[in-house]
């Protein structure tokens, strides 16, 4: 006959013996966060308070799920470590006073992109990856594509463009984003170009290469969610849709 308390016995030790040799974190709720890449975002005043918590919320909900954490200049490295992602968003209604908010963040960001990491720079964020003034994280320079020749809209306010992503026609979000100008040299540096502008196919969105990082940035608001269309009294004909933020950041990331 079978000794029941003997039984009992074995498994309470082998049930000890499994709940040693597995971590007690595997499956917590905090470990599968811990286990989500993580996208640093600037939240200083850039004139925008909207933006960054917007593109917060598309990280999260975007392919990889990001953890997100915002942050205020001047950038320090301690910032970014550990961060697969920085984002500066749109929303500045000043470049050059904003610049010198952000200039001495400049070399840590510089460094941090060129040992691997990854900058998405959206709309006023994408004219912060040029040079002029900005972060010098592209290989050539942005203008304004309202000021460019053949642009189908010359001035600042808030409109829906159609552009050309990834060959088809697609509606975005758009107030006075940055058309970028390529210098073609070194394979390595040339831009992957995602978008381009009606009227004159100025590229609208684009990733590149910097270091062993990359950089992605778009004139036109992919993030641009139901509340900014309806604040402007504008409508998607595609509907609102992340798919386009999504691709954006996927290229980016790599």
């Amino acid at each position: 006959m079978t000794d029941t308390r003997l039984t009992r016995r074995s498994l309470v030790l082998v049930a000890v013996l499994v709940s040693v040799a597995l971590p007690a974190t595997a499956c917590t709720p905090s470990a599968v966060q811990e286990r989500r890449p993580l996208a640093v975002i600037y939240d200083g005043p850039q004139g925008c308070s909207d933006c960054a918590p917007t593109v917060a919320k598309v990280l999260r909900e975007s392919p990889q799920h990001f953890r997100t954490r915002f942050v205020k200049a001047p950038l320090r490295a301690s910032d970014l470590a550990g961060a697969k992602l920085y984002v500066q968003p749109g929303g500045g209604a000043d470049l050059e006073r904003t610049w010198k908010d952000l200039k001495g963040s400049a070399d840590v960001l510089r460094t941090w992109v060129r040992e691997g990491g990854s900058y998405l720079g959206l709309c006023f964020g994408a004219y912060l990856a040029g040079s002029d003034p900005g972060f010098d994280l592209l290989p050539g320079d942005t203008d304004g594509y309202a000021d460019s020749e053949g642009a189908v809209v010359d001035d600042d306010r808030d409109t829906v463009l159609r552009v050309m992503w990834r060959g088809k026609p697609r509606h975005m979000y758009f107030q006075d984003g940055p058309a970028f100008h390529f210098k073609q040299g070194d394979s390595a540096d040339d831009a992957e170009v995602l978008a381009t502008y009606p009227g004159n196919g100025l590229p609208a969105a684009a990733v590149t290469r910097y270091g062993k990082g990359r950089v992605g940035v778009s004139g036109p608001h992919p993030e641009a969610d139901a509340s900014w269309y309806e604040n402007a009294g504008l409508e998607n004909p595609d509907g609102i849709r992340p798919d386009l933020a999504y691709d954006l950041i996927e290229a980016t990331v790599g």
